[in-house]
């Protein structure tokens, strides 16, 4: 009983691994797309972060929750 109903999971389930095995490449390139946007992101981050006016802007903030 358990063989014959592994067997249909595995019937219902053939057509969706075969659909996922297709597309083994593209995760790589998806993955270096994501990881090139979060360092673009990251970047422009710390350039706005280490300006002058948001320091001066965080530090106020911060003093003044320590107040």
């Amino acid at each position: 009983m358990l063989r014959s109903m592994l067997g249909r999971l595995g019937a219902l389930f053939r057509p969706l691994t075969r659909r996922l095995h297709g597309d083994a490449g593209m995760n790589t390139a998806e993955y270096a797309v994501g990881t090139l946007a979060a360092v673009a992101f990251a970047a422009i981050l710390l350039k706005v972060l280490t300006s002058p006016n948001i320091q001066k802007a965080l530090t106020e903030v911060i003093e003044k929750a320590l107040k």
